[in-house]
């Protein structure tokens, strides 16, 4: 079974004295900051962290469930599960947006009022981001932004450490690009 904490906040079930769900929660306070940020990173929104951090807390779970081994490292293998929902999340958002397109194709074109100001350099790596190929911005949230090393990403993804390299590469080069294209840097 994973060990775990209960989490500060939630009250025990009184009869058993378990967490209302009747488990320990399965990722620590550290290890749930970390997902969220992952989550975050990976372009969910601020709204829809708290239902990320559930669907790892609940794949966790189900492993465990399942007989399945608890992973070496809870903490690196909770940062992918959360950048592979990120890259869900953006495959969902893409699909709904060449839906809005198509519609508005069949509509007059209206004027969206431009974005708020700030800062520009996060804005313009956060759209190089969203541009980037799923598997590039993976790796690079991975390393960047959850601090998981190269090997680590590459065992749980299950890929060798020099297609993490060069997907590392490929993605910091069009990063670098696209922040001179647009006279950030």
């Amino acid at each position: 079974m994973l060990r775990g904490r209960p989490r500060r906040g939630r009250e025990a079930h009184p009869a058993t004295g378990d967490d209302p769900a009747g488990e320990a929660d399965p990722l620590d306070a550290a290890q749930e900051r970390r997902v969220r940020a992952v989550l975050a990173l990976g372009g969910v929104p601020q709204a829809d962290l708290p239902d990320g951090v559930q669907q790892v807390r609940l794949r966790l779970l189900e492993r465990a469930a399942s007989g399945r081994e608890a992973p070496r490292d809870v903490s690196a293998w909770a940062a992918v599960v959360a950048s592979n929902l990120a890259m869900d999340w953006h495959r969902a958002k893409r699909r709904q947006e060449r839906l809005g397109e198509r519609l508005a194709a069949l509509r007059q074109p209206a004027e969206h009022p431009s974005g708020e100001d700030s800062s520009v350099l996060s804005v313009a790596v956060a759209q190089g981001l969203d541009e980037l190929p799923d598997a590039q911005r993976q790796v690079v949230v991975l390393r960047f932004y959850a601090d998981l090393p190269v090997r680590s990403i590459a065992e749980q993804l299950g890929v060798p450490e020099g297609t993490v390299k060069s997907r590392l590469h490929t993605a910091v080069r069009a990063l670098r690009a696209r922040l001179h294209e647009d006279e950030v840097v």
